[in-house]
């Protein structure tokens, strides 16, 4: 999946002369949790809700109201922009994407066109957490398979060949590390994955269960 198919392409933007309030408001409007910065077609950068929370007075402020209204009516994006934007290109794996918002710790990510340098797009934590349902295949309903295995060619094929067999068809795929341990998740097309992990485990497969685990979270 690439970025540019999952990118946002309908969300607010500022510029640099936008009151900080009405930024505030937008992004409470729309759950975001940056909002990029344009100046006319260029994007110029970004400010953070956390700048934002920040730059407002405090309700404990020693100010008098009349004094807080003025500082809001002067106060604009561009006192608290920040221009270290990260940008990625529409035709970037979405799972690199999400690395390097990982990696940087970014609430987001603008999308721009790989010659022009054009804002396409935008791409936030949100958007992550709905590509890994999808591809997941939660949505298309199904039952959850987990096997621990070691890291050698041919499990996902061999997995696959067994699932068939029983006449099922399998929604997606996934492989998780936890520690040393190597799990690939499948979801099958079945009301009833029991067959499904009886003949996993007559082929010798270990099935992994949450239970596996309750002693590493209490």
């Amino acid at each position: 999946m690439y970025v540019g198919l999952k990118m946002l392409k309908k969300f607010d933007t500022v510029t640099p002369k936008t009151l900080v309030k009405d930024a505030r408001k937008l992004l409470d409007e729309d759950n975001l949790w940056i909002l990029l910065v344009m100046d006319g077609d260029k994007l110029v950068g970004y400010v953070r809700l956390e700048d934002i929370m920040a730059a407002l007075p405090s309700l404990l402020t020693a100010l008098e109201k009349h004094e807080i209204n003025y500082l809001m009516s002067k106060l604009t994006v561009e006192k608290i922009i920040r221009k270290d934007m990260v940008t990625v290109s529409p035709t970037m794996d979405i799972e690199t994407a999400a690395q390097i918002m990982h990696e940087k710790n970014l609430a987001g990510l603008a999308v721009v066109d790989d010659t022009t340098g054009k804002l396409l797009g935008y791409i936030n934590r949100t958007v992550m957490l709905d590509v890994l349902v999808e591809e997941m295949g939660l949505r298309q309903g199904g039952q959850r398979i987990v096997i621990e295995t070691a890291d050698r060619t041919g499990v996902i094929h061999e997995v696959s060949g067994i699932i068939a067999s029983l006449g099922m068809s399998i929604i997606s795929t996934g492989t998780f590390f936890h520690q040393e341990r190597r799990m690939i998740v499948f979801r099958v097309a079945a009301q009833d994955a029991s067959p499904v992990a009886a003949a996993l485990q007559d082929k010798g497969y270990t099935l992994v269960t949450a239970e596996d685990f309750v002693g590493e979270w209490l």
